[in-house]
């Protein structure tokens, strides 16, 4: 985490669809957390904290959720295991599935609604 604004971070994204697209993002991201977007980073906006713990013992503090508007597509941070909702991302859209990683060119090619319960469904398998 550092201590970078968020919203200078978005409002500097060149690509004006990737701009608001990121900032309709966001806004899913800080209300299904009901936690204030935190830059962890150069390039990443994350919502909410917990510890990961890795095989090896180390702990870490991360974000729940977060997302980077990268160079050809969002990459949206939901989850850190393979359990995707088949029935949600069939309903989706264009997208692309890396693990933990969902990748979205904008958000015109997919369902926004789609988008916001897959958001909220990372949010609640987190918490549990």
């Amino acid at each position: 985490e550092t201590d970078a604004n968020v919203e200078e971070f978005l409002n500097a994204i060149a690509d004006e669809t990737q701009r608001e697209d990121s900032k309709k993002v966001s806004a899913m991201m800080e209300t299904a957390t009901d936690a204030k977007p935190k830059m962890y980073g150069a390039n990443i906006v994350g919502f909410g904290q917990r510890t990961l713990k890795y095989a090896s013992g180390r702990e870490q503090e991360w974000m729940q959720i977060g997302f980077s508007p990268r160079k050809g597509n969002l990459t949206l941070y939901l989850t850190t295991d393979e359990n995707w909702d088949e029935e949600l991302l069939a309903k989706l859209g264009k997208h692309k599935l890396g693990k933990g990683c969902l990748y979205v060119k904008r958000l015109s090619d997919v369902d926004e609604k789609v988008l916001n319960e897959l958001i909220e469904k990372s949010v609640e398998n987190i918490r549990k």
